[in-house]
């Protein structure tokens, strides 16, 4: 029996089809995305809006150019654990968007999302007064919605995680400020891009409480010597205090406008 002209157990290609164009960088191409528009010593602009997701006690929205966040905080409520604990719980979960990065991503949760939770939970977790929710559980979840480079996520996550938990009026010490530096030939560079981050041979990021005085995470990576990393750590904590007006000041205006 001859094979009809339309078989509906194939999927027929299309007429006409042209091969496929990959993003094969090559050094040129690669030097030109790394040139930067700002001064090394300068932050990409931060937009960042409390309050946007209705549902949660608390949220917020933060964008540094290509690097876009959500953040929703839910509670405290009573922790579904039996074991009693005097101090509360504080849970950090992140997942990125499947468009988030350049080659999609699984919606499932991998190793990369971790680290990043572990890294925003640690930058935070000394500015949330615990002891006032005893057997209570903090959950935050954070969406990052696009990417450009893991330290900015981080340092981006862990201000709108610190935004969303004062919008939420959980009791804190202080508000958090996170601020990237990479070492890009012999200079230092703030707030790194993927491929600035890419191009460097070592990253600093630094997390503190600016009304405080006081230190919350350092997250290294990279070769850099003591002199570099103690410099990185210095320019990133006077940046800090810029960013931690910026929080204050966009959560004052949320209030004004409630």
């Amino acid at each position: 029996m001859a094979q009809s002209a339309n078989d509906r157990r194939r999927i027929n290609g299309p007429e006409e089809s042209f091969p496929p164009v990959f993003d094969d960088e090559n050094d040129d191409d690669f030097k030109l995305k790394t040139q930067r528009k700002r001064g090394p010593g300068d932050i990409r602009p931060i937009f960042l809006q409390p309050g946007l997701i209705s549902q949660a006690n608390g949220s917020a929205y933060i964008e540094t150019e290509k690097t876009k966040i959500a953040c929703a905080v839910y509670g405290p409520r009573q922790s579904k654990t039996t074991t009693y604990s005097e101090k509360g719980r504080l849970n950090v979960e992140v997942k990125f968007a499947p468009f988030s990065c350049t080659r999609r991503r699984a919606p499932m949760r991998d190793a990369e999302d971790r680290c990043i939770g572990v890294s925003i939970h640690q930058a935070i977790v000394s500015s949330i007064r615990l002891e006032l929710f005893p057997k209570s559980t903090i959950d935050v979840f954070i969406t990052i919605i696009e990417n450009d480079g893991i330290e900015g996520c981080i340092a981006s996550g862990s201000l709108a995680a610190s935004t969303a938990l004062a919008d939420a009026g959980i009791e804190m010490l202080g508000l958090v400020a996170s601020c990237s530096a990479a070492i890009v030939g012999d200079g230092i560079q703030l707030d790194p891009t993927e491929a600035e981050a890419r191009a460097s041979s070592g990253t600093v990021i630094l997390a503190c409480m600016p009304a405080l005085d006081s230190i919350t995470s350092i997250w290294q990576s990279g070769q850099m010597s003591a002199d570099l990393s103690l410099k990185c750590m210095e320019q990133c904590y006077e940046r800090c205090n810029d960013i931690h007006s910026v929080v204050a000041q966009s959560l004052l205006e949320h209030r004004k406008t409630d």
